[in-house]
C-alpha cells in the first residue's frame, strides 16, 4: 500500500445509493417511517430523497434489481447504511417511529462515542441509525487515544429523551 498523507479533515461521504426490487416499498420505509422526503423521482425507477431540504441523502433505483432478490449471506456488500442524527433526542424519534410501525431491531448499541439502532431495511439492506456523543464525552485512554466499547443500548432511557 503507498504511503500517502491522510485524506484531508472535513471529507465525509455524501449520499449512498441502493438498489432495491421494489421502489414503492422502499420509499414507504424511507419516507413513510423514517421521514426523509422525496427531492425527485424518476419515470425511470429511481427517485432520491432527503432531508432538510438538501439535494438527497439517499438515492433509490430499480435499475437493475427490480423484483430483485438480497444477496446471500456470505458475499460481498455493503453492510450498512449509517443515519446520522443530529441529537439524542431526534434519534429518540427515529426509535419511536420505528417500534410504531412494526419494525424489528437487529440490535441497539452504546459505542462511548455513539449511541446506535441496527435494522434491516424492506431490501434487507443493513441501516444503522445513530447519534453521535459530543466529542469532549468519548472515552479515552491514557495516552488521549479512543477507547470505544459495544454495551447494550437502553432503549427505555432513549425513548425517554424523545419526551424532553
Amino acid at each position: 500500500m503507498p504511503d500517502n498523507p491522510p485524506i484531508i479533515a472535513g471529507t465525509r461521504i455524501g449520499h449512498v445509493h441502493l438498489k432495491v426490487a421494489d421502489l414503492d416499498r422502499a420509499l414507504a420505509f424511507y419516507c413513510g417511517v423514517l421521514g426523509f422526503q422525496v427531492t425527485q423521482r424518476l419515470s425511470s425507477g429511481a427517485a432520491f430523497i432527503a432531508a432538510g431540504g438538501y439535494h438527497h441523502h439517499i438515492g433509490l433505483n430499480t435499475w437493475e434489481s427490480k423484483g430483485g432478490h438480497p444477496p446471500p449471506p456470505g458475499t460481498t456488500g455493503l453492510f450498512h447504511t449509517a443515519i446520522l442524527y443530529p441529537t439524542r433526542a431526534a434519534l429518540a424519534d427515529a426509535l419511536h417511529r420505528l417500534i410504531e410501525a412494526g419494525i424489528a431491531l437487529d440490535g441497539a448499541s452504546d459505542h462511548g462515542v455513539s449511541e446506535a439502532l441496527y435494522l434491516r431495511d424492506p431490501d434487507e439492506n443493513g441501516v444503522e441509525l445513530y447519534r453521535d456523543r459530543p466529542e469532549a464525552e468519548w472515552p479515552r485512554k491514557e495516552d488521549g487515544s479512543l477507547a470505544m466499547f459495544t454495551k447494550r443500548l437502553d432503549l427505555e432511557e432513549l425513548l425517554r429523551a424523545r419526551e424532553t
